[in-house]
């Protein structure tokens, strides 16, 4: 095949929703083009998802969205379980100062959301976006390039790309293409939802209602100042808008409300069974569907987002080892799954299911949460660690492999910033002791970057936490999550032999940034005898 370099791009994107977008982000962040294909020609204006969690937040911020996201997002209290009367059943707080440096559960409109992203992506001359355009063809030809065609008015377009990122969602044509198929995880149901503007005293605890009534489950959330939205499963006869949000309503209101949207949707709990083809993949929803019972669809995709990017762009501009591609769906699969069935076992919780034993299940429920300390326990995993695998050496017990470490506020360079706009895009070794050779060594290895957590400035939030998993130094990957650790009173990190090899790279990494400085002419010389990455943020070598 017969490639026309002038239509060959580093990586297509299908899809321009929140997480197509971010993921172009997140790769422009590591000098990678990006062309995103995409077939609407704007931001689908009526709001979808509404709820984000501070792990995302962080992702976010990584992506350069951070304080405007801020602006426009609303923190909530957490999450309760109301029974039919609406009486409490059991309440999961969130805090405003959560693991990852933002609050656990926020509130916004999706609409605000991607036109933000969009405003970022046409500041990177790394990204272009093509709407109102239909992709008609992905075909893969052996170990060559991926031959992407989209239509357009004027007919026709192929292009070539290094890696495709399918962002088109549950009814795209990624995931057909790579020859996946949905494996059902047992929950489908079809819902309402009701967006409403209102300036009526609408009563809400600052969190998200779950109504566990079978004969009429809801979930309740306020949205912004003037912003709610409700959700009810469609029953035999299906009552006005006004009867059904009544119990949130003063019984004296009278005043007029504007239904922003009311549209009917099924609820289902789905994951392809493979994420990946070769070079292509599979991210959001077309990979995964989950029930909104607790606010993590779209945080799952851009988890996606974020997991993979840091590896492609290791492989595309580093010659990483294709191997470390493998461990995108081994790590985001379970973690997926884990959430889609933490949905729907909360969505069987608000209904107690339809059959003979619903009454029971429900006893059994209220029961459970007044067991002390039960959901406060429950309201903290939401995101479990990654599953052990190349790149996450878990071993006996939780530990700290496979978790994300903190991001509290720091000082370096005089300035008071969060930790990982100094952490920069790289590995990192973070130390509670002083590094041995070994360890300073290995991070010139992996171009990463040792730093030592004290005179950091943050009231030892960082010391707290590897003394509290038994850790004299940790590695942590781009995305923040702990690939190995130094054991307290160990010298060395136990599980090199492992993923040394797939984070081995054939040309050197560009040196991480210094805090609060411009990547510059640092970055232009490589190590001798070895070929050079380009410049942070100049076309890789393929574009």
């Amino acid at each position: 095949m017969t490639v026309d370099e002038a239509a060959r791009v580093p990586v297509v994107i299908i899809g321009a929703g929140p997480v197509g977008v971010t993921a172009a982000l997140l790769l422009a962040r590591r000098g990678v083009r990006t062309l995103i294909l995409e077939r609407h020609r704007d931001v689908y204006p009526l709001p979808r998802a509404v709820a984000t969690d501070d792990e995302v937040r962080r992702i976010l911020q990584v992506a350069g969205v951070g304080e405007e996201f801020a602006a426009i997002a609303r923190p909530a209290n957490g999450l309760r379980l109301l029974d039919a009367r609406h009486r409490v059943m059991a309440e999961f707080r969130r805090t405003e100062h959560g693991h990852h440096g933002y609050p656990q559960t926020s509130m916004f409109d999706q609409p605000e959301l991607e036109r933000l992203l969009r405003d970022a992506l046409a500041r990177h001359q790394e990204c272009e976006l093509r709407a109102d355009v239909e992709v008609v063809g992905i075909e893969q030809d052996g170990d060559g390039p991926v031959r992407v065609t989209y239509r357009d008015d004027d007919g026709d377009h192929p292009l070539w790309a290094d890696a495709v990122l399918g962002c088109d969602g549950a009814n795209g044509l990624t995931r057909d293409a790579i020859g996946a198929v949905w494996e059902d995880l047992r929950f489908e149901e079809r819902w309402t939802v009701i967006d409403v503007r209102t300036r009526a005293g609408v009563r809400s605890w600052e969190g998200v209602d779950q109504v566990c009534d079978p004969h009429r489950p809801a979930t309740f959330m306020r949205i912004g100042e003037d912003r709610y939205r409700w959700e009810f499963r469609l029953g035999d006869a299906q009552r006005p808008v006004r009867e059904l949000i009544a119990p949130w309503l003063s019984p004296s209101y009278d005043g007029d409300f504007e239904i922003v949207r009311e549209a009917q949707y099924t609820f289902r709990a789905r994951v392809a069974d493979r994420w990946r083809s070769g070079r292509v993949f599979l991210l959001g929803d077309a990979a995964h569907l989950t029930p909104p019972f607790v606010g993590q669809g779209l945080c799952a995709g851009l988890r996606d987002a974020y997991n993979l990017t840091w590896k492609l762009a290791r492989v595309l501009r580093q010659g990483g080892d294709e191997r470390l591609l493998d461990t995108y769906e081994s790590e985001r699969k379970p973690h997926a799954r884990y959430v889609i069935r933490l949905a729907v076992a909360m969505g069987w919780a608000m209904t107690g299911g339809q059959d003979d034993a619903a009454a029971l299940r429900r006893g059994l429920l209220a029961a459970a949460c007044r067991i002390p300390g039960l959901t406060a326990a429950a309201g903290r995993d939401l995101s479990p660690p990654l599953t052990a695998g190349p790149l996450v050496r878990r071993r006996l017990g939780r530990g700290l492999v496979g978790t994300h470490c903190p991001q509290p506020w720091i000082t370096a360079g005089g300035r008071r910033t969060r930790l990982d706009e100094l952490l920069g895009d790289s590995f990192t070794i973070l130390t509670g002791t002083e590094p041995p050779p070994s360890l300073s060594a290995l991070a010139q290895g992996l171009g990463a970057r040792a730093l030592s957590v004290h005179g950091l400035g943050d009231d030892g939030t960082l010391a707290a936490w590897l003394r509290a998993g038994h850790a004299d130094a940790v590695l942590l990957r781009p995305d923040r999550v702990v690939t190995d650790i130094v054991p307290a009173g160990g010298h060395e990190f136990t599980g090199t032999a492992a993923w040394a090899p797939l984070l081995h790279t054939t040309r050197a990494p560009c040196p991480t940034r210094r805090p609060f400085a411009r990547l510059g002419a640092e970055c232009r010389g490589g190590r001798p005898g070895r070929a050079t990455a380009p410049p942070h943020g100049s076309p890789s070598p393929s574009a």
